[in-house]
């Protein structure tokens, strides 16, 4: 029935096309007739070469034809609304705020000392947490086997008001972590059924489907290396520096791609001069980037061996550029992951470096023709740097207190999102 709708439009427009070649149309005259440039002089050639032919099958579809230009394009799919592409922009951020979230709420349980409380894993019985007086005391009874409980007993009492509270920390955050998975898998299934999801953006989410599972897997593959038995009986029961690392970083990963693919829907390509002063600036723009997340990571180690209350002292460590025993570990390439003390120095000078970088950056940019935004988010990027690194000398000399060191950690990830979208702005157009 369709296409003999199609064919019926397709005839009452014959005999204006055909009235229209005949008189000449100037659109297909000018296809026809191409101008090639011989030995310096013009020659009209009359014959319909390749390019001509394509011209005018071209016009001739577009502006003889729109029936056939209808029947490609629903051939091929539904064109996808500008306002079906703006909610999936929306719930694309919205995910990468609740990846936002859910670093910040890791971080705190981290500070509170609350990640090993929940000592088993399971998807389903864990939403439920114990309701009754007795469920309490059997959870608290089993946490009693665990190196942290001994531990912290040695030190003073806990109890199982204190308990609670713990728990609820670490509950709180698998929870919030389950929600992230709630919020992307359910939209993205009625998304697909409804073809709001593009092509391209197709296998993105395939692969952000894998990351978040990946994501769930670390985090339980990190707290169960805090379960084990210390080698001495005075150390202190923490998680391997290495899972968490790796735990974060993942995240972190996960935010930018959330972040990257819902600003494509939101923002245009900027139109600029690709000169080699763009792009090299286009390219420090992304060493920036990579030198935020790096910075970043390497506060996973600080965190995961409490390398915060070695060294309480800015610019110098205890009175030193450099301390005493920044290599006491053997192998010596141990000290970086391992030593508290060369974790510390190294997130210092990471940080400094990070600031310097950017500060030369943006003096970079000051005469460089940006679009724009990109020139906002260039002074934003500085603003936040400075910042960032207030904050981390202040929770140094304070002693890293809670409040503050959150702060700081959500501060990182606040100046790797504007690092992102000023990448996001420096996109070159696509050929």
């Amino acid at each position: 029935m369709f296409h003999m709708k199609v064919a019926t439009r397709c005839t009452f427009q014959l005999s204006s096309i055909t009235a229209n070649i005949l008189a000449g149309d100037h659109d297909l005259r000018s296809c026809v007739t191409t101008k090639m440039k011989l030995n310096g002089g013009i020659k009209t050639h009359h014959s319909l070469s390749k390019q001509a032919s394509h011209c005018i099958r071209q016009q001739t579809r577009t502006k003889y034809f729109p029936c056939l230009r209808l029947t490609t394009t629903e051939a091929a799919g539904k064109t996808i609304p500008a306002y079906a592409e703006k909610i999936v922009g929306g719930w694309l951020i919205g995910c990468a705020g609740m990846c936002f979230g859910a670093v910040i709420l890791g971080g705190v349980t981290r500070l509170t000392e609350s990640g090993l409380s929940m000592v088993d894993w399971q998807l389903i019985k864990d939403m439920k947490p114990p309701g009754s007086q007795k469920e309490w005391e059997e959870e608290f009874e089993r946490y009693k086997q665990y190196p942290e409980y001994k531990y912290v007993s040695s030190q003073k009492e806990m109890t199982l008001s204190d308990f609670k509270f713990i728990f609820y920390m670490e509950w709180g955050h698998r929870m919030w972590g389950r929600m992230v998975g709630m919020v992307f898998l359910v939209p993205a299934g009625f998304f697909l059924y409804k073809g709001w999801i593009s092509k391209a953006l197709k296998p993105r989410l395939l692969v952000l489907t894998g990351l978040l599972g990946f994501q769930g897997f670390l985090g339980w593959y990190m707290v169960k290396s805090g379960l084990q038995d210390q080698p001495k009986d005075t150390d202190i029961p923490r998680v391997s520096q290495y899972r968490l690392a790796s735990h974060l970083g993942s995240a972190f990963l996960l935010y930018t791609l959330f972040l990257w693919q819902g600003l494509n829907k939101f923002l245009p390509y900027n139109k600029y001069p690709y000169t080699n002063q763009m792009r090299n600036i286009r390219m420090g723009a992304f060493g920036i980037k990579a030198l935020v997340f790096t910075t970043a990571l390497s506060g996973a180690f600080v965190a995961g061996l409490d390398a915060g209350l070695t060294y309480n002292s800015w610019p110098k460590m205890a009175d030193r550029w450099i301390p005493d025993d920044l290599l006491a570990l053997d192998p010596k390439w141990k000290n970086t992951f391992e030593n508290p003390t060369t974790v510390q120095f190294n997130h210092r000078h990471l940080a400094e470096s990070t600031v310097l970088a950017i500060a030369g950056f943006w003096w970079m940019c000051r005469k460089a023709p940006l679009p724009p935004r990109a020139r906002m988010a260039v002074n934003c990027l500085l603003g936040m740097s400075l910042i960032q690194a207030t904050l981390g000398i202040t929770t140094l000399l304070t002693y890293v207190p809670t409040p503050l060191a959150a702060s700081h950690q959500s501060g990182s990830l606040v100046l790797l999102s504007i690092a992102i979208w000023l990448c996001h702005e420096l996109r070159r157009l696509p050929k």
